[in-house]
């Protein structure tokens, strides 16, 4: 499969990171020859400097074969028109574009393919206030998932001194919760390093521990893995942009938030557009201005700007301060991994987050829903199985007789509207959805040519 991605800045670098590892044709756009020529002699990839809405540009890149677009420029016009262009002149089959201004995407029928043929819309701004809404509805988590329109999540919690399965083997984890929950542990991590969690398998204090259950059952099952917290009240958003203007909105109906914001002008805007959210004019790093707003007794802070090093250095003072959860978006990778597990409890990456959108899209066989998990070193994903028992290599088979690669393991599957947690004896069917946990991204190919239907099937 060929993928052209016009935009070769942090979103676009990462995908193209991802795909090429997994020995996709790449074919990158961008106007930066310098940044080109770094991510090209790092990847096996085709590069092109020129502007990815020109017509000759990307006839130059390769757009008369490619498979897929994904246009993440910095600008919605250039990635507009980069779709357009491709739909009229080459006929790309599929169109994704990082799409970032409301206005543009609140305008029904404007990219029907009559108007802009835009097949997907991306807004990393959504994409991160969905993820940072999530770990607030569940306190102590350091990743919060959806599968199957929700009805199944994957959390990965800390497991700590004091929780009842600490030092004792998951086996034991279903004689502690209620009849009617159930749950599969689908790795650990301890001391970064992967486990295949077995029935005997003991759990230490300060593993990452992913599992999944039903919605409804996640802050049950994770209340075997570490004491309870109390759920958050006081929330301080540090940084009134696109993302803090969005989290406020989101989360204002049901916890009191303070935003702190340094442009007047910003302030004025964002106090217009919110509704019980208290704008505060100040700057998130000075220390006085966090005292004075009683920081202290605040159960989650989290720091949005667009700067890396004021997000860092403002949650790092939050949580001195006595900060329960601090949460920082941060930009850079090499950031993310030092700072992540540490005094900031939770850093997050936008890029890696958006590029868990795209990567759906991307796939050999019908998979629904992608995660890049630690930092983009492990995925979870959701695929959709096909077929009948003779086409199929895992329709018509319980859980425990399918071949899995090691290090890839069955968390759930859902029926409709039936959630099914996986144990051995689970027969896969047709149209079930099936969320996977693989703990290295090398085995994504072996799982998905395990789910595609052969060629008798059609």
């Amino acid at each position: 499969m060929k993928i052209l991605i016009v935009g070769a800045g942090q979103v676009g670098g990462t995908l193209a990171e991802n795909l090429a590892n997994e020995a996709f044709d790449v074919s990158l756009v961008d106007i930066d020859e310098a940044r080109l020529k770094d991510l090209r002699d790092r990847l096996d990839i085709q590069t092109t400097v020129g502007w990815g809405s020109h017509p000759d540009v990307l006839r130059r890149a390769g757009a008369d074969d490619a498979d897929v677009l994904v246009a993440v420029t910095r600008s919605d016009e250039v990635n507009m028109v980069a779709c357009q262009v491709c739909y009229t002149l080459f006929q790309t089959p599929t169109k994704i574009a990082r799409i970032r201004a409301a206005s543009y995407q609140s305008r029904e029928g404007l990219f029907s393919k009559e108007n802009l043929p835009v097949d997907v819309l991306i807004n990393p701004e959504q994409v991160v206030t969905d993820s940072i809404r999530q770990l607030l509805e569940h306190p102590g988590a350091l990743q919060v998932l959806d599968f199957a329109d929700g009805r199944v999540q994957l959390v990965a919690v800390k497991a700590h001194f004091g929780g009842p399965l600490v030092g004792q083997e998951l086996r034991f984890i279903r004689e502690h919760m209620p009849a009617n929950v159930d749950t599969h542990v689908a790795a650990i991590f301890r001391r970064g390093k992967p486990i295949l969690p077995e029935g005997n398998t003991p759990l230490e204090a300060e593993d990452e521990v992913f599992y999944l259950a039903a919605r409804e059952h996640i802050n049950t099952v994770m209340s075997e893995l570490r004491r309870v917290e109390r759920p958050f009240k006081r929330v301080v958003i540090a940084g009134g942009g696109h993302i803090g203007e969005r989290l406020a909105k989101a989360i204002e109906p049901y916890y009191s938030v303070k935003l702190i914001e340094f442009d007047q002008d910003r302030c004025i805007e964002l106090a217009e557009l919110l509704d019980s959210t208290v704008v505060l004019c100040g700057d998130a790093t000075d220390r006085e201005l966090m005292l004075e707003e009683n920081v202290d007794q605040v159960d989650a802070f989290c720091a949005v700007t667009n700067d890396d090093e004021v997000n860092i250095m403002s949650s790092l003072m939050a949580k001195r301060l006595g900060v329960r959860q601090v949460m920082a978006l941060i930009g850079k990778p090499a950031y993310v991994d030092l700072f992540q597990g540490g005094e900031i409890d939770i850093a997050i990456s936008p890029q890696q987050a958006t590029t868990s959108s795209l990567l759906s899209y991307v796939r050999r066989a019908d998979v629904v829903r992608v995660h890049n998990l630690r930092r983009g070193a492990a995925e979870a994903i959701e695929l959709i199985a096909h077929g009948d028992s003779k086409s199929s290599k895992v329709v018509g088979k319980s859980i425990g007789d399918i071949k899995l690669p090691v290090g890839a393991t069955v968390g759930a599957l859902v029926r409709g509207e039936k959630v099914l947690i996986a144990h051995d004896n689970v027969v896969i069917e047709s149209q079930d959805h099936v969320i996977l946990f693989l703990v290295n991204k090398k085995l994504v190919s072996q799982v998905e040519r395990l789910f595609q239907v052969g060629i008798s099937f059609f």
